[in-house]
């Protein structure tokens, strides 16, 4: 879970492949909808996200146990609590960098629909994990190979 621009894909893929379960991109579960309104700048609201938590949440409950890595800004509390609902077992791994780092990153991202702009929005949403949530915060000032070392330290077996 993260901002955009936080590494989740990058840190995503590489953790699923370190730990040898699927991987589901979140961003896939957009309706071309929310794809459009982002693209144009405008942030989802809540509703415009729930076909999108409902997407996930059932990919989540698909793998029964068997284990898989999604990525997802899971921004709210309320967001998390509905992936939860579907998938109980579900652990969160927070990639947590200042606005600055990710901003930086963003500004030199090409190809996605997500504009830096919305960045700030995003900050404004984030809930961190609070402390009665399965999951870890991973900083993500390191290189995407030591971000994905911590996050594999922080999953439990």
């Amino acid at each position: 879970m993260g901002v955009s621009g936080s590494g989740k894909t990058t840190v995503g893929t590489a953790l699923a492949e370190r730990l040898g379960v699927p991987y589901a991109e979140a961003d896939d579960f957009h309706p071309p909808e929310n794809v459009a309104k982002m693209a144009s700048g405008v942030p989802l609201t809540d509703a415009d996200r729930d076909p999108w938590l409902d997407a996930i949440a059932a990919w989540l409950k698909a793998q029964d146990g068997e284990g898989g890595v999604v990525t997802c800004s899971a921004l709210k509390r309320a967001y998390r609590d509905r992936l939860r609902r579907a998938a109980p077992e579900v652990f969160f791994l927070h990639l947590d960098g200042s606005p600055e780092l990710i901003g930086g990153r963003l500004a030199g991202r090409e190809g996605h629909f997500m504009p830096p702009a919305l960045l700030r929005s995003q900050f404004e949403t984030l809930e961190p994990l609070d402390a009665d949530e399965a999951g870890a915060a991973v900083p993500i000032d390191g290189t995407p190979d030591e971000v994905t070392e911590l996050a594999v330290a922080a999953v439990p077996r």
